[in-house]
């Protein structure tokens, strides 16, 4: 999982040198998980005195017929003042099985009134990542020939987790927010384990996930065109349990002034799709 991998939120990092972006097959499994989300903790002076929500991601595909991601987060964050706000964020995306196209659509609602809408879709060319959308206003932008696309890098992380390797430096473009902007991110792999984790959720204990190799994931994003002296500051992290099929468990969210977890309460694997012969 790799929540829009952005999910509602938004020292220079030196861009690994990449291949050309090739999508190699990956195993991920289709299917359908719910995460619960609630506050864990709070730094400095934030005003977040209560957070709650869930989480519904429906991903489905394979490499021959292109992926497609359903998702939806809903977040009531409750200030010390009394103030109570509700974010729903719902998105849906189709990336190419070869990288070549990615396209995006995308809906916020703040206390049930739009707050942002968002359309358009991705090409890869050879020179680079040329970038449409028709919402909320027409625009193009093209990013570096590098940039990955959310499933493709995805199957990335896997793939050098499979490789024994802790560190993935890459830019990914998601369609996020305005779908005017990059992202640097930093991917940090643990130690690969085939065991069941202690307190493994209800959901989990499936023969789908039993004996599959999984690894703890922390991804750091960074906002590309954001100037900082010094050190850059990620714009948030996300942290969770990897398996090899693409399924996250112990997801964990850090925005910087508040964190979350994310407790898988549902997990549903879908039919797989019959596009690859």
């Amino acid at each position: 999982m790799i929540i829009p991998f952005r999910i509602a939120a938004a020292g220079a990092l030196a861009l690994l040198a990449l291949a050309e972006p090739a999508f190699a097959a990956a195993p991920l499994v289709a299917h359908r998980a719910v995460y619960e989300l609630k506050l864990r903790s709070t730094r400095g002076s934030t005003q977040v005195e209560q957070v709650r929500g869930r989480i519904v991601y429906e991903f489905k595909g394979d490499s021959c017929g292109g992926y497609a991601l359903n998702f939806r987060q809903v977040t009531e964050i409750a200030s010390e003042g009394g103030d109570t706000n509700v974010s729903d964020l719902r998105s849906k995306t189709w990336e190419d099985g070869a990288a070549k196209s990615f396209k995006f659509a995308a809906q916020n609602f703040l206390n049930q009134k739009l707050d942002r809408d968002t359309d358009g879709h991705a090409e890869r060319a050879s020179d680079g990542v040329n970038v449409s959308t028709t919402k909320p206003e027409k625009t193009s932008n093209a990013f570096d020939k590098k940039t990955l696309f959310p499933t493709e890098h995805l199957i990335r992380i896997i793939e050098a987790a499979q490789r024994g390797e802790s560190l993935l430096e890459a830019s990914v473009y998601d369609g996020s927010e305005a779908g005017d902007k990059s992202f640097d991110t930093l991917s940090v792999i643990g130690k690969r384990s085939d065991a069941p984790e202690p307190g493994l959720e209800e959901p989990a204990r499936v023969k789908e996930l039993v004996g599959q190799p999984h690894w703890p994931v922390t991804i750091s994003y960074f906002q590309q065109d954001k100037a900082e002296d010094g050190e850059r500051t990620p714009d948030y992290e996300m942290s969770f349990e990897l398996y090899a099929n693409g399924v996250s468990r112990a997801l964990r969210i850090d925005y910087g002034e508040f964190i979350l977890d994310g407790d898988l309460k549902e997990l549903e694997f879908l039919p797989a799709s019959k596009a690859c012969p």
